[in-house]
């Protein structure tokens, strides 16, 4: 009985050696006497099963790989071939530059300095300036422009978005003051004038005829919106955001205008730039004109108020971002609190836009070009003979 209980115990423990170290723990020992890992573990670097001793790292998509045999590239890879996996956690050691699971995406240079958000490369919108002009709409568009990007590293390459007064690739550096070039030569330097960046709002009401009506219905007038309170936002050179205290749309705005109207509504658009912090508009003009247009025609609404802002400031030479109208209600714990403009926004009408109808004579440059600009406090060091926060004073003529 002895020998039968004895042989019986070593033909199972000989069952149980088949598969070395008996798979860790982390696998089934098969009739082959192969271990079949579990999930996640194996060994080596093919991975084979051995004795599912040693964790595997996430894969993800290859950053840098050999085409396959179809010529197709960034293949999954472990740690996405820019980390050492450790065998012991499952977690990937990623080289410099590369962070998550797995060192599927980049890291922004210096962090952003602490001075901008690290961003994915299809959330980014379009680098826009202060005079980006669509020629083919005859617009001066303002909306982010993106585009749909879905590229491999779509989800894996970022970059620094730097927060207003920071700039660089890693927003280390302070911006320092956009200005006139004193010196420039102008294109109509023979004329009389200067002309100065003109932005044109157009207000189109709500339309409230059929859109295929040939009546003559009408449909919102200008006088509708008496009483009603909007907001203009002003984006500097420097990438400050300023929005002006709520605009009272009253009555006058209502009557026909003409460019040299000047009625209480355009003296309170005009006080609400001026009153912007830090002097951001140290000089403007507004006008405003206003017409019905014939119901029943295809591009046609019934009631619009144009409001011309002219920047003839010195701190706002040159073309300026778009102005942006806050048409939209923001009621209470909303600042600016607003009822909002019930304005166009129908697809087969024209909307409510801006557009540049005059540009600007002067340019802007980083100091007027006359200066050195000091990134570490954002201060221009103005060459000798010029002076001023952005060096477009001239104080030496030779």
């Amino acid at each position: 009985m002895f020998r039968v209980v004895f042989l019986l115990s070593v033909l199972v423990a000989s069952v149980y050696a088949a598969c070395d170290n008996q798979c860790s723990g982390h696998g089934s020992c098969g009739i082959d006497d192969v271990c079949t890992c579990y999930d996640n573990w194996g060994i080596g670097q093919a991975h084979d099963s051995g004795d599912c001793s040693e964790r595997v790292c996430p894969y993800e998509l290859a950053w840098v790989d050999t085409p396959d045999k179809s010529g197709k590239f960034h293949k999954y890879a472990e740690c996405a071939g820019r980390g050492i996996c450790d065998r012991g956690t499952g977690e990937c050691q990623c080289f410099d530059g590369y962070e998550g699971k797995g060192c599927a995406r980049t890291t922004c240079p210096n962090d952003c300095s602490g001075h901008g958000t690290c961003e994915y490369i299809e959330d980014m919108t379009k680098g826009d300036r202060f005079n980006r002009w669509d020629s083919a709409k005859s617009k001066f568009l303002y909306d982010p422009v993106n585009y749909a990007f879905s590229d491999w590293d779509a989800g894996k390459t970022r970059g620094c978005v730097c927060d207003a007064l920071y700039g660089d690739v890693d927003c280390s550096k302070r911006m320092c003051p956009y200005g006139n070039d004193v010196l420039d030569i102008i294109d109509n330097y023979d004329s009389a004038t200067t002309s100065y960046q003109v932005q044109t709002l157009r207000f189109y009401t709500d339309y409230a005829a059929d859109p295929g009506d040939t009546t003559g219905e009408t449909g919102g007038k200008t006088g509708d919106l008496s009483g009603a309170t909007f907001a203009l936002t002003f984006r500097s050179t420097l990438n400050e955001t300023f929005t002006t205290i709520p605009i009272v749309w009253n009555s006058e705005s209502s009557v026909a205008m003409t460019a040299t109207t000047n009625n209480d509504f355009v003296q309170d658009v005009q006080l609400a730039l001026l009153s912007l912090p830090n002097r951001v508009i140290d000089g403007v003009t507004v006008s405003a004109t206003s017409g019905t247009l014939t119901a029943g025609d295809s591009s046609a609404l019934n009631g619009y108020l144009d409001l011309s802002i002219t920047f003839t400031g010195a701190g706002v030479q040159g073309n300026q971002y778009p102005i942006t109208i806050e048409d939209y209600e923001c009621s209470e714990g909303c600042t600016p609190r607003l009822t909002g403009l019930p304005l166009m926004t129908r697809f087969d009408r024209p909307g409510s836009n801006i557009t540049q109808t005059l540009m600007a004579d002067h340019n802007s440059f980083e100091c007027g070009r006359r200066g050195k600009c000091d990134y570490d406090t954002g201060v221009c060091e103005c060459f000798t003979g010029y002076s001023g926060e952005n060096c477009n004073t001239l104080t030496t003529l030779v």
